[in-house]
């Protein structure tokens, strides 16, 4: 039986759509109907062929990560899943063998694999996913949001690793998950939350699905100008670094207060410096955030949702998924949210 799945073919620029076979699913695994998926950013540095993507990625293989959709068929002994459920899935498959996996720690399992990096992805009409990194739908929310439940968790996990109730937060990179992150800051409870980009595109997306954020493009405005204008005396509580920037990560770090803790999830290039010193005698925290905590992030985000959480408008277009090169352009302009690619049409 043949699929159409979009496929990393060889090692250069570019994807394809393809026909191929339907994956054969083993003990453990389940055969997905794909509904929705969306782009990451991890598919368009695939797409773009990086050095990261060179390093990592092993073609002919098919990509993507994130996604819902109809069980199909399953092999081996469960009882928390059948055919017919709607899921989504955790994307990182782990060992089961590790002393973090043993210890119920499977977020932090050395030997990580990959959906759509290190193995076959959902970028295709079926999908062989692991019984284990299933996460069952509710009804109560709507079926495409599970679509972009693997970077809504990046923005919890991120978000949530440090107490946030009545704290002042600074936010570095408005990009969807970013963006993501500073609703559900407001959503708990956080109390000044800063936002900054260089792009206004992004920044104005970011007060669509977040109101109340303060915005802020670092090059127009300097950050220690904007805590002088909503009040702040002694500087940030919390910082959530996604943006990659060096340049805003010392920013970041010059305005947190005395003992602040900073969660990082964007990935800093090599030859980024700081000013150890400046974070030693501030005795600031520094915690490297990698995916989701499996499964607790999961249910945290599904009780934000099912709570009043509403980050829909983060979902900028939607293609059908033969048309995934307008997606893709989408998703390089810097300007939109996440992009969906409808496959529940044939």
């Amino acid at each position: 039986m043949k699929m159409d799945a979009i496929i990393k073919p060889a090692a250069q620029p570019g994807l394809e759509l393809v026909r191929k076979e339907v994956p054969v699913i083993n003990d453990g695994e389940a055969l997905v109907k794909v509904h929705y998926s969306a782009i990451c950013g991890t598919d368009v540095h695939i797409y773009d062929w990086n050095q990261w993507a060179q390093d990592t990625i092993k073609p002919p293989m098919t990509i993507g990560h994130e996604f819902v959709g109809e069980i199909v068929e399953i092999k081996g002994n469960t009882s928390a899943f059948k055919v017919g459920d709607i899921v989504s899935a955790e994307g990182h498959v782990v060992c089961g063998k590790c002393r973090n996996c043993r210890a119920g720690r499977r977020h932090l399992c050395p030997n990580t694999k990959g959906i759509g990096v290190n193995r076959d992805g959902i970028f295709a009409e079926y999908a062989s996913i692991p019984i284990n990194n299933l996460w069952l739908t509710d009804k109560d929310i709507p079926e495409k949001m599970y679509a972009i439940f693997d970077p809504y968790g990046n923005a919890t996990h991120t978000a949530l690793k440090f107490p946030m109730i009545g704290e002042d937060v600074l936010i570095t990179g408005a990009g969807p998950i970013g963006i993501m992150a500073a609703a559900i800051c407001r959503h708990v409870g956080a109390k000044n939350i800063v936002l900054t980009d260089i792009s206004d595109a992004r920044l104005e997306l970011a007060k669509k699905v977040c109101p109340s954020v303060i915005t802020v493009n670092t090059l127009n405005k300097r950050i220690k100008d904007v805590q002088k204008e909503i009040g702040m005396t002694e500087g940030f509580d919390v910082g959530l670094e996604m943006s990659g920037s060096g340049i805003a990560f010392n920013e970041m770090l010059d305005n947190m207060i005395m003992g602040g803790k900073i969660a990082m999830l964007g990935l800093q290039s090599s030859d980024t410096k700081i000013n150890w010193n400046n974070m030693i005698f501030n005795m600031i925290t520094l915690q490297g955030i990698y995916g989701r905590e499996v499964f607790e992030t999961w249910h945290k985000m599904t009780a934000m949702l099912k709570s009043g959480l509403d980050i829909s408008k983060i979902i900028t277009g939607e293609y059908d998924y033969h048309d995934f090169e307008k997606g893709f352009a989408d998703m390089k302009s810097g300007k939109s949210g996440k992009i969906i690619l409808d496959w529940a049409k044939n």
